[in-house]
């Protein structure tokens, strides 16, 4: 193990992060769509092709069961092709005359639908749960990471009377039980005033904070000027574990919904969305660091992975759970001119958060620095 991780580090950095995200995106990919396949299998679907990547197939080749197996050549995402996945309308009947009967997918009940798409976010879901759950059984849980070891000379934090040995409880009245949800509040509240009750030699004492704006490669963040204490980890035994990767997934969902919810009325900038490049940069720097720091990136992005599908939006999983619910209420599918429309906004939408991120990427990441370096 020690002679691979000599050898990883020896790698150029460029080729050493494309690897990383080929191998997070991959797993995260390949888990999504497995959940789909096998719920597929469960509902009675035929799955026409499984595929790893898009473009010419790299390797590719078929089950007993029938099922197309492909490693696509473009790592950027994957695909299952469920058997007559098309209402009949819109294929010829040279197509429909090869249907395998009862195992089409536009012939199952709505739930039976329903439970298809829905496997593939629920899949990442439970993939971060069980990375966690491996982490905490293995390196341990972090435990007490509120304490303030550093208090910054002339900060807000100094200003407001904070001081090292203080342990944060909560802020504006919401509990916290780690440095990084301490970091989460804080950032976007630049220059607005925050309760902070914290534990002193054993008596609760609330004080009045309004952190500094300063800065970052996502623009405009808060700080306090503290540093929080060293963790301790715990190891947990395989049934805790679980139930604390459940409750990391759950917490980490809530946090990045509340966080959207922040840069959709202004309380956060919107430059901290990232996208694939940003992905890849992270996904380098993690695999330089270890493997824990790694499958800890890779949770993060299963539960992101999870929730992004599950958004309303036409094209996404969440878009056809839509549909389906509007099916299971009206007793029939809606108008095709209507979905048509649906996918079409579905399709400017997702491509507008594409461009969106990848230019958030370019010009706040590595690449933004390196043109900025160039015209001095």
């Amino acid at each position: 193990m020690e002679f691979f991780g000599t050898l990883w580090n020896m790698l150029p950095a460029l080729p050493r992060t494309l690897i990383a995200f080929a191998i997070v995106l991959g797993v995260l990919v390949f888990v999504h769509e497995m959940g789909h396949y096998l719920a597929a299998r469960w509902r009675g679907v035929h799955v026409d092709a499984f595929s790893i990547g898009f473009g010419r197939p790299l390797l590719q080749g078929r089950d007993k069961r029938g099922t197309e197996w492909r490693l696509g050549w473009i790592p950027l995402g994957g695909y299952v092709k469920l058997h007559g996945q098309e209402t009949p309308e819109d294929v010829s009947p040279e197509t429909r005359a090869g249907w395998l009967p009862g195992r089409t997918f536009h012939e199952k009940p709505v739930g039976s639908r329903a439970i298809v798409v829905a496997a593939g976010p629920v899949a990442n879901f439970l993939l971060a749960i069980l990375l966690f759950a491996g982490l905490f059984a293995t390196v341990g849980q972090p435990v007490g990471g509120t304490g303030i070891s550093t208090v910054v000379e002339g900060s807000a934090a100094a200003r407001s009377g904070l001081r090292p040995g203080d342990s944060i409880l909560s802020l504006d009245g919401q509990k916290v039980g780690r440095f990084e949800q301490v970091q989460r509040y804080i950032q976007p509240r630049a220059g607005q005033p925050v309760v902070v009750a914290v534990n002193r030699d054993g008596a609760e004492v609330s004080v009045t904070v309004v952190p500094e704006a300063r800065e970052g490669a996502s623009g405009s963040v808060g700080v306090l000027g503290i540093q929080g204490g060293a963790s301790r980890f715990e190891r947990l035994d395989p049934v805790s574990a679980v139930a604390a990767g459940a409750v990391q997934t759950a917490d980490i969902t809530w946090q990045t919904l509340k966080g959207i919810g922040e840069m959709l009325v202004g309380e956060r900038s919107a430059k901290e969305l990232g996208g694939p490049i940003k992905i890849a940069e992270v996904s380098g720097e993690a695999a330089s660091l270890g493997i824990v720091p790694l499958i800890n990136l890779m949770a993060l992005l299963s539960v992101s992975l999870g929730l992004l599908n599950l958004f309303p939006i036409p094209l996404l999983d969440g878009g056809h759970l839509v549909f389906y619910a509007a099916e299971a209420i009206r007793g029939r599918p809606l108008p095709p001119r209507a979905q048509e429309y649906g996918f079409r906004a579905g399709f400017a939408v997702l491509v507008s958060l594409f461009l969106f991120a990848s230019w958030n990427d370019i010009a706040g990441g590595a690449i933004g620095r390196w043109v900025a370096g160039l015209v001095g």
